[in-house]
């Protein structure tokens, strides 16, 4: 890229949730509380972009210490061995002024997958102290038992305990660094 900018992810503006059926009727709602995004992209457009994000999988949080100690264990996140989740995009399509679709390598416990993630752009900002920030809104979904994710156990009235799909959901501002 010949006019490279490095934008980087601002913690205390930016979010990565995600959602799993519980029982089969219910939704458990999750964060990731320790992550950092950067885009490298040519001046302004987005587009000719590259993203990677590294997710501290020890720094899940449910909101029960129960579920976030079973989560870290090796019947899941195995936070023990895996230290990091990372997400580096293949490719960035603008699909129009607001809309991109985001592909690149999702890799959880070692193993790599290709995801495609729907991405909103809310725009550009200078802030009041002469910060350029971008913001995006992302969404998608994955199959946990692709990653190795494959614990559960089965209910007795039918259906099992914890559902295979994965939402996502990110709120990430990034802020454009100085040349």
């Amino acid at each position: 890229m010949a006019n490279q900018t490095k934008w980087v992810s601002d913690p205390t503006h930016s979010e990565i949730l995600f959602k799993v059926r519980h029982m089969m009727i219910t939704n458990v709602k999750g964060e990731f509380r320790k992550f950092n995004a950067t885009l490298l992209t040519d001046g302004d457009d987005f587009s000719k972009g590259t993203a990677e994000v590294t997710i501290d999988p020890s720094s899940v949080f449910t909101n029960t210490n129960d579920r976030d100690n079973h989560l870290k264990s090796a019947d899941f996140l195995h936070v023990d061995n895996h230290k990091e989740i990372k997400f580096t995009s293949t490719s960035f399509t603008k699909l129009d002024d607001e809309n991109y679709s985001l592909k690149g390598i999702l890799e959880i416990k070692g193993v790599k997958k290709e995801i495609t993630l729907d991405v909103e752009f809310g725009g550009l900002k200078l802030d009041p102290w002469g910060k350029m920030r971008a913001g995006f809104s992302i969404t998608g979904k994955i199959n946990r038992k692709d990653w190795g994710l494959n614990w559960n156990t089965a209910l007795e009235a039918g259906g099992v305990l914890v559902g295979e799909e994965v939402k996502i959901s990110a709120e990430v501002e990034f802020t454009k660094e100085e040349a």
